[in-house]
């Protein structure tokens, strides 16, 4: 073996294990990045820091990372313009997944728009900031009910996305924030490679869902896996973290990777020592007792 490789930590190397979407051969590590916390505060506008932004990119790349989730109403066009500022020309194996689905305001307000408009000109936003000729993965955001989806037709935006793939701009097409329901309907007009929903250790609503994407080898990235906004809290978890040596957070992560071979992480943080620590969750096992323990914080 070639020193090099064998000098590399054994989590650069794997992060959770490989996964492939269907109907293509691009394989991503189940760990990924998330970059939506690049932007400013309320993910709008630069960051405070645009070095330290770049430098966490670069950190996740060298690390193992190849699959980096994104969108350019992140700042807008901020996290886009980092990604490539960091990482272009971008590594063969780099798999940058965005979405689609929304405009920002001046007044820092997400404003749906799923128009054929909107979603033309956030394709070209996403390619023109990220430097690309075509979009690895675009999800199709849909705003439902909040962070979490309702039900409604997805055939007029899913029929825009599709034409634009067939312009040779998009290569695979996933939904984000969406029910079952919408899942079938999306898969009569194409096939579906991920989705995106809101799931963590408390919020467990998608448990059944999941186990049916697995079954069709869909991926599933959750949103939120530390709880967002509101980062995950619970006696339960500090008590298995503290046994573990681990840090709630990366009990988190690990506990998702071990739910399912088709969940995908892509948590976000703006610092690098954090993002070590997110890192450091696929080197986890979580033993029996624990799992019952932490499946216990969905009630």
């Amino acid at each position: 073996m070639d020193n090099s490789t064998a000098s590399q930590p054994s989590h650069a190397a794997t992060l959770g294990g490989h996964f492939t979407f269907p109907g293509t051969s691009t394989a991503v590590r189940r760990m990924g990045y998330g970059a939506m916390q690049l932007a400013g505060p309320g993910v709008y506008g630069p960051p405070r820091d645009p070095d330290a932004a770049r430098a966490v990119l670069r950190a996740a790349v060298e690390a193992g990372v190849n699959h980096i989730d994104t969108s350019d109403f992140y700042g807008p066009h901020v996290t886009n313009q980092l990604i490539k500022e960091a990482l272009h020309p971008y590594p063969d194996d780099l798999v940058i997944v965005t979405k689609v689905g929304a405009r920002r305001g001046t007044d820092k307000s997400w404003n749906p728009d799923v128009s054929r408009q909107g979603l033309t000109d956030s394709v070209h936003d996403n390619l023109r900031n990220l430097g690309l000729e075509a979009l690895d993965v675009v999800n199709l955001r849909c705003w439902g009910d909040g962070h979490g989806p309702a039900e409604g037709s997805l055939a007029e935006p899913l029929t825009i996305l599709l034409e634009l793939q067939q312009q040779g701009l998009i290569r695979h097409l996933g939904l984000s924030n969406v029910t079952p329901t919408q899942l079938a309907e999306a898969q009569t007009l194409t096939e579906i490679v991920c989705v995106q929903n809101l799931y963590n250790l408390a919020q467990r609503k998608d448990d059944g869902f999941i186990d049916r994407l697995a079954a069709q080898g869909i991926a599933y990235v959750p949103f939120f896996p530390l709880g967002g906004f509101s980062p995950l809290q619970s006696s339960a978890l500090d008590e298995v973290a503290k046994s573990l040596d681990a840090t709630p957070m990366q009990v988190a992560l690990a506990w998702l990777l071990q739910r399912s071979p088709n969940i995908l992480l892509i948590p976000g943080t703006s610092s690098v020592g954090h993002l070590r620590e997110n890192l450091q969750a696929a080197t986890l096992a979580l033993p029996a007792q624990a799992v019952t323990q932490l499946d216990a914080m969905a009630g």
